[in-house]
């Protein structure tokens, strides 16, 4: 006769009900797909940035290794030193997060720390084999002490956030199920808008890179996107209303994204506005940093400030639409994103301000940055149609 599982428990001679065993316990805590795939898509990351340009490698530097590890940085500075440390702080949290539940929270701490650690241990090592690259002990330090500030937040943010926090309960109340996925997607949305960007919101212009790298390899010139337009060039009110395009459609894609996976319990507007707030903040920051403080709104030109009026009265429309529909119109916009962007080569307002940009400053990040914003719209294509799992039925 097989057990009812759905009995109430025995009391004690206390009166107190008996526990469940641990293992029930630990069967009714449920883990994060989000920081797991989070996780992976960091530690890509981190890896991408320590390593690029892959290019170079040379096989002959391990005799010379030891000592060079030994040796403190002739020259080093106290922001790309706190880069170093931010950097990590994420790893640090993400993993902790990812063992939950199997692992207790300070001993999930521990193992974020000592993967921390290992990670940029590995990634110094590498680095002596990359001729653009340099090793260094202080890079293993500051790395290793931002994986440990983030496994010790993440270890007092785990309840909070994975347990039965405040967090926890207005995802449940504010999203549909299985929304990790989209969720992923805008974070890195917003981060995305560090690396410098010909338009606002122009995410996924591969095709100059592509003819770049075909032009290196065939040692000859190589435009795919004149060779698409057969010669046709934009004048100065074409490139404006391309330019109004490319934000109006991206930033419409972006934030109905957001407004799909929002239920009818959820602050719509509230949270949208804060997206896009968070990603113009970004975006400001990031130029005012890599170009002179001056430059941090740049970016806002009169095809921009169009293309997001453009945006506002899309979103509005397409408020009303049922989730799944919200879903196809992103993708449509996504789409029309892309194809505009590859399509219309850069101004040269932009050229002009490119030779400005100090790329001392997140030199280690620039190579993921640029990851980031070159196969962002491809990531938010392929998290749009994929199709959702199943739910399981507990019989």
């Amino acid at each position: 006769m097989q057990p009812d599982h759905n009995q109430a428990l025995p009391d004690t001679p206390t009166g107190e009900p008996i526990s469940p065993p641990a293992s029930e316990q630990l069967q009714s805590l449920r883990s994060s797909p989000f920081a797991r795939v989070s996780l992976v898509a960091y530690l890509f990351l981190i890896i991408y940035a320590s390593w690029y340009p892959f290019t170079g490698w040379q096989t002959n530097s391990w005799a010379a290794l030891p000592e060079l590890i030994k040796q403190w940085p002739r020259y080093w500075g106290g922001f790309d030193a706190a880069i170093n440390v931010v950097g990590y702080i994420p790893f640090g949290m993400l993993v902790v997060f990812a063992l939950y539940p199997l692992v207790r929270r300070w001993w999930a701490a521990l193992l974020a720390t000592l993967a921390g650690a290992l990670l940029s241990a590995t990634a110094e090592i590498v680095q002596n084999f990359l001729p653009s690259r340099v090793t260094s002990l202080l890079d293993f330090l500051t790395n290793s002490s931002g994986a440990m500030l983030g496994a010790i937040l993440g270890a007092l943010l785990t309840p909070l956030i994975l347990e039965k926090g405040r967090l926890q309960l207005l995802r449940k109340q504010w999203t549909h199920k299985e929304s990790s996925r989209e969720i992923l997607v805008l974070g890195l949305w917003t981060m995305a808008q560090i690396y410098p960007q010909a338009y606002l919101f122009g995410l996924g212009q591969v095709l100059p890179v592509i003819s770049q790298t075909l032009s290196e390899m065939m040692d000859m010139d190589i435009d795919i996107s004149a060779f698409l337009l057969q010669g046709f060039e934009l004048s100065a009110e074409e490139y404006l209303l391309s330019e109004t395009i490319i934000t109006a459609c991206s930033c419409t894609g972006a934030l109905l994204i957001c407004l799909s996976l929002l239920n009818r319990h959820a602050p719509k507007t509230i949270l949208s506005v804060l997206l896009l707030g968070a990603a113009l903040t970004i975006k400001a920051l990031a130029s005012a940093l890599l170009f002179k403080p001056e430059y941090a709104f740049a970016w806002l030109t009169p095809g921009a400030r169009g293309g997001l009026l453009i945006s506002i009265i899309m979103l509005y429309g397409f408020s009303f639409a049922p989730a799944h529909v919200q879903k196809r119109l992103a993708l449509l916009m996504l789409t029309i994103s892309l194809i505009v962007i590859n399509l219309v080569s850069d101004n040269p307002y932009f050229a002009a301000t490119m030779q400005t940009w100090v790329q001392g400053k997140f030199l280690n990040f620039n190579g993921a940055a640029q990851f980031l914003s070159l196969f962002w719209p491809f990531l938010a294509i392929w998290a749009l149609l994929r199709k959702p799992r199943p739910a399981v039925k507990v019989t």
